[in-house]
């Protein structure tokens, strides 16, 4: 990470009990939809790395504000959390993003391990207190795929906080998924919205 300048105190939402608010929009997922299905594999793996791609992309969303200081993250890695089938057990798993792999076939077995060894018991999943997630490099996305929503709320700890949050919904008939994200107006606006939805559409067009 890097300390970068920017005024904070002139800043119009820096005083705002909370500076927080959200955005939904439909992503078409089509293509990555059916080759997940023709080539067995996970479309929540596949969509999650879609999404963690697109947040890396927009340099808004990876600022934080610590010890009065703007910082922003080269990266952010993924927090998202996982269940077994028969929703009996819950748990969160951070996971590194996908450059970090020869190809997004090699990222997609990572993660694929990953959830099983946490569900299974062979490794701890992430933990770090809500309060302290914006100390570290991390996006949280959870997929609600029971759900075809047009607009979804957060819980939020603080009205301050800056980490961005990503859901995402169920594939509908016309293989559209709802896709809401909840920033933080003191560094992101419209224009970085529209870039990341932008962007999140080109993933799922061509992340294979």
């Amino acid at each position: 990470m890097r300390e970068i300048e920017f005024d904070l105190d002139n800043n119009p939402f820096i005083n705002f009990h909370s500076a927080r608010y959200a955005m939904s929009a439909r992503i078409n997922a089509e293509k990555l939809w059916k080759w997940c299905h023709e080539n067995d594999k996970s479309f929540f793996v596949m969509s999650l790395g879609c999404l963690m791609n697109a947040v890396n992309s927009v340099p808004q969303l990876k600022r934080r504000i610590i010890d009065g200081k703007v910082i922003e993250y080269d990266y952010l890695e993924g927090v998202s959390p996982i269940m077994d089938e028969n929703n009996d057990i819950y748990r969160e798993m951070r996971v590194r993003t996908p450059q970090d792999f020869k190809d997004i076939n090699e990222w997609h077995d990572y993660v694929r391990e990953m959830i099983s060894d946490i569900l299974e018991g062979r490794k701890e999943g992430f933990f770090t207190e809500m309060e302290n997630r914006d100390l570290t490099n991390i996006v949280n996305l959870s997929c609600i795929p029971w759900v075809d929503f047009d607009m979804i709320t957060n819980c939020e700890v603080t009205g301050n906080a800056i980490q961005p949050l990503v859901t995402w919904g169920k594939v509908n008939e016309n293989y559209e998924i709802s896709v809401s994200i909840t920033v933080s107006h003191i560094f992101v606006n419209g224009r970085e919205l529209a870039c990341f939805y932008e962007n999140a559409q080109k993933e799922f067009d061509q992340l294979l």
